[in-house]
């Protein structure tokens, strides 16, 4: 396994990572989860982040903190400082090491799904690398630019993006369209000279633009399109240079049925060779994982794991839930100035609270039935006097 070590890089105080097929980030906001994922980018992408900078007009003249705030995002150079280190493998990818250098790659490896998506669309169009000003974030910026890529290289005018023959499963276009759609397709139409996405009534043929779309589409939008282009309908099953899909908090607005059908997508994307890292505050995602590896270490069966996520049972995708089954799953609990822990058993009977509480996902639930029980319990005694 493939490994990343952060000492006191921000709110990490200490950070050992082993990642597997599927790796799971979990604690709450602002404990390093993003930093890690993106961290991981710099380690495997850093050749096409140094050109990609440079290319648009951006230059850190070799400096490690201005490096770090055009990478991070403005004020983030704060987040190295004396004791820092980071290593990947046996590299050291320290912004000092980096700075010093002008990367030459051209391929990326690792495509980020950042939480901030929704910036990327503007009145329903992708906006480009140059429309965000410098102190944002790079990875946010990229996920942008490679949107807009897609959209303008692969969609033309008229065309249904979703849902269309030649583009995912059937199953899939059927479960997403009962899941987020309920009806509508998504298309790209021009409004006077400007292309935008559009959902359209199909059967009044009624359109909506961006800005009334419901929150959980607007979130999942800019995801699917990511997961349209990495998931080709030809025989070649992935991209060729991605080697790594990393999605942050792939719940984000969705009801609990759509997020069920990410979680489906997000095993196609395992069988199909990628290694998928996600950050998450869903004890939903927690369970699909525990389940996954539960069914693993039990010999559980591939129709077991489609029922958990509430996915028919059809041949194709009984073959790709038998696939995950033989993944590697890995968790990790993020806390603020606190070491990261491996809760990879997910045991719900651990005698480590972290552990036990799924780094904490789960006592919101355990409080509530325990309030719930002993209010039960105290009107039984009451009625029985």
């Amino acid at each position: 396994m493939a490994t990343l070590k952060l000492n006191s890089v921000g709110p990490i105080h200490k950070a050992n990572i082993d990642f597997g097929d599927l790796t799971l980030f979990v604690g709450p906001q602002a404990s390093g989860k993003s930093i890690a994922l993106q961290w991981l980018k710099l380690a495997l992408d850093r050749g096409l982040i140094q050109r990609s900078l440079t290319e648009y007009g951006l230059d850190w003249n070799r400096n490690p903190d201005t490096f770090m705030e055009i990478y991070f995002g403005e004020g983030l150079h704060s987040l190295w400082g004396k004791g820092s280190s980071a290593i990947w493998e046996k590299t050291d990818i320290s912004p000092e090491k980096i700075a010093q250098r002008r990367g030459t790659g051209e391929k990326q490896s690792v495509f980020l799904v950042p939480a901030q998506r929704v910036l990327a669309l503007r009145d329903g169009w992708a906006r480009p690398f140059s429309d965000y000003s410098a102190g944002d974030p790079y990875v946010v910026r990229a996920f942008s630019e490679s949107l807009r890529r897609v959209m303008e290289d692969e969609f033309s005018v008229g065309e249904n993006i979703f849902p269309r023959t030649n583009s995912l499963k059937k199953v899939y276009r059927d479960l997403l369209g009962d899941a987020l759609f309920s009806g509508f397709s998504l298309s790209v139409e021009r409004t006077r000279a400007q292309k935008r996405l559009m959902l359209k009534d199909q059967s009044t043929g009624t359109q909506l633009p961006f800005m009334v779309w419901s929150a959980g589409q607007r979130e999942f939008m800019p995801l699917l399109i990511g997961l349209l282009w990495l998931l080709p309908p030809s025989r070649v099953p992935r991209r060729n240079d991605i080697k790594w899909v990393v999605i942050e908090e792939p719940e984000m607005g969705l009801h609990p049925r759509a997020i069920s059908v990410a979680l489906v997508l997000i095993l196609e994307l395992m069988q199909r060779g990628y290694k998928v890292c996600l950050s998450t505050h869903s004890t939903q995602t927690l369970e699909f994982a525990w389940v996954l590896s539960t069914l693993r270490q039990s010999g559980g069966s591939p129709d077991q794991l489609l029922e958990a996520l509430g996915a028919p049972r059809l041949p194709g995708l009984r073959a790709v839930a038998g696939d995950a089954l033989k993944a590697n799953v890995r968790a990790y609990y993020f806390e603020n100035g606190r070491e990261v822990v491996d809760i990879s058993s997910l045991d719900p009977d651990a005698a480590d609270s972290i552990q036990a509480s799924w780094g904490g996902l789960v006592e919101p639930s355990e409080r509530a039935n325990d309030v719930v029980a002993q209010v039960m319990a105290n009107s039984i005694k009451n009625g029985s006097g």
